[in-house]
């Protein structure tokens, strides 16, 4: 069984192709300054929303210089290397425009109850990591969700106190918004029934006032200030492990929605020691208390090739899952609650307003309808500046939209960056925390498309899975992985095949200001392409999750899998 993040035989599989690479690398050692050709594909690019194909890729010192369409072209090349494709479908590298790097690389250490159907079995594998653990140390991971229990109801600390009340433990919702604790994690940030929620936060209680071990957006704070404190080292391991793995499922690019100064250091490590396999585009997390002064040195433009650092992260609101995403109305399945606004009106302006007059890309966290709306607000004032309008601020997630909002993106020159698998995972969840007649803005991806906006598309990882071949089937079907439902949830809003490869290569480069490097396969782009198992365009789409990555290359280099060297 492979959970969420593709662990399982897959994930040992690919672990022991990335310990291969250091063998495999050897015999490429002078690939990057060598013209090389790859051939044999069938390769497709997309080229400002035209797809474009052709049979061989040359490429030197890590940059595209030729595109081969006839057999004839093949045959009178001068190349230095030759590489045999063997059939396979040749593309380019996918980009995640939204994924948390260094919390996916701790997911894949940490404890994995996602997919877990009640909350006794997300205990017992609570109990299994226990066993390994060193008494007394913090036992956290993630991917819990209560929608998928018979009961529906949200866990509380008492059955992990009898089970592992000996641990502190911390286990993350699924969409990251929510967290389910015991009594030992309680105690240690003193937390009880006097503590006060902080504004943006909430402290689930039971009928005495006490907490039940659920603590929703700002108040996990309370809990992170207790655990033992993070170190680069450690973030260092994290991003490194995150990254790898990333390149194995086909990703050349991810955009770190919401890099800590510790997090940036540890990239900045990285870097100097060229140990980055893939290219990352940083959001500074504003969130976090020791961001100011890396904040007010204003935007990097790239420290390398492989690392860019000129936007931010701003969180509006929470997410639906935990009715945490702020709405006009009230929820559906919840009277009298509309959800939380992580700040205040003019706490919002004032980080937008600063960040964007530093020079940064403003990307808006914003799930809720009210959220959508405050934040396009605030992007209308200040996209009436061509300087501003030319920053590409960005709205992540988009999901819920009033059909009048739908039209101010491409108003307003503002980005939507879209989640596809978050629709497959929510679209049962959605209508009960909405009602159906206000799903018509939901997850809106072809209306925006239609309206003129420009999109992104991204995963949230580790949130949900990380593999770009689940988004783009998500995007192309809207159907989960089971086919369900059978027809697609609310199908007008599906992308084409065309559509959706723009969404993890173009696209998403553009998003992240690297539209004229990454993202084509064209004559002076960065030589980031994958080959993989089944042709995108001609599998059928319901099997389009289901491709396997052969090799991963990035800026001419093999970071995962192997390519086969042409026998003379």
């Amino acid at each position: 069984m492979v959970s969420q993040f593709g662990f399982g035989r897959s994930f040992k599989h690919r672990s022991r192709c990335l310990v291969a690479l250091g063998v495999i690398n050897l015999l490429l050692a002078g690939q990057l300054n060598a013209a090389t050709l790859v051939h044999n594909v069938r390769g497709y690019t997309m080229n400002e929303g035209q797809r474009l194909g052709f049979i061989g890729l040359v490429y030197d010192q890590g940059v595209v210089t030729q595109l081969i369409t006839d057999r004839e072209e093949l045959k009178t090349v001068q190349v230095d290397e030759r590489f045999d494709g063997g059939g396979a479908t040749l593309l380019p590298g996918l980009i995640d425009a939204h994924g948390h790097v260094a919390g996916l690389g701790d997911a894949l250490a940490s404890v994995d109850v996602t997919g877990t159907t009640s909350e006794t079995a997300a205990v017992q594998r609570v109990v299994e990591a226990a066993a390994r653990a060193p008494r007394g140390s913090w036992i956290t991971g993630g991917g819990w969700n209560q929608v998928l229990w018979a009961d529906r109801r949200f866990p509380t600390r008492l059955s992990l106190d009898e089970q592992v009340g000996d641990y502190p433990v911390v286990l993350r919702r699924v969409d990251r918004h929510a967290i389910w604790v015991n009594s030992a994690a309680l105690a240690a940030a003193g937390i009880d029934e006097h503590t006060r929620d902080p504004e943006g936060g909430q402290i689930l209680r039971d009928a005495q006032g006490k907490p039940t071990g659920v603590l929703v957006d700002n108040a996990m704070g309370l809990i992170a200030s207790a655990m033992p404190a993070a170190t680069v080292r450690s973030k260092r391991d994290d991003l490194t492990r995150a990254m790898n793995y990333l390149a194995s499922l086909g990703l050349t690019g991810a955009h770190d929605a919401g890099a800590t100064r510790l997090e940036v250091e540890a990239y900045d490590e990285l870097v100097a020691d060229d140990a980055m396999p893939i290219r990352i585009y940083a959001m500074l997390r504003l969130a976090d208390p020791e961001i100011t002064e890396l904040l007010e040195q204003g935007p990097r433009e790239l420290s390398s090739d492989y690392f860019a650092l000129r936007s931010v992260k701003i969180s509006a609101d929470g997410a639906l899952g935990s009715r945490g995403a702020a709405l006009f109305e009230d929820y559906h399945d919840d009277p009298g609650n509309r959800g939380l606004l992580l700040r205040s009106a003019t706490e919002l302006a004032e980080d937008i307003r600063k960040s964007a007059s530093l020079g940064y890309q403003v990307n808006v966290h914003a799930i809720g309808d009210l959220a959508n709306a405050r934040v396009l607000d605030e992007f209308a004032a200040l996209n009436k500046d061509p300087a501003q309008r030319a920053l590409r601020h960005r709205v992540e997630h988009a999901q819920i939209l009033r059909p009048q909002d739908i039209d101010r993106f491409e108003s307003l020159a503002v980005i939507a960056s879209v989640q596809p698998t978050h629709a497959t995972s929510d679209k049962n969840m959605a209508g009960d925390r909405l009602g159906e007649a206000r799903l018509e803005g939901a997850y809106a991806w072809q209306s925006l498309v239609e309206s003129g906006a420009r999109l992104a598309g991204g995963s949230d990882f580790p949130v949900e899975p990380a593999n770009p071949f689940f988004g783009l089937h998500a995007v192309v079907t809207r159907k989960d992985r089971d086919g369900q439902p059978l027809g697609g949830w609310r199908p007008e809003e599906a992308l084409t095949r065309d559509q959706a490869l723009s969404l993890f290569t173009e696209d998403a480069a553009y998003a992240g200001h690297g539209d004229q490097r990454f993202g084509r396969l064209r004559p002076g782009f960065a030589a980031d392409f994958i080959l993989v198992r089944d042709d995108f365009f001609r599998v059928p789409a319901d099997d389009i999750w289901r491709n396997e990555v052969l090799a991963t290359v990035v800026g001419g280099k093999l970071v995962y899998g192997t390519l086969a060297p042409e026998e003379d």
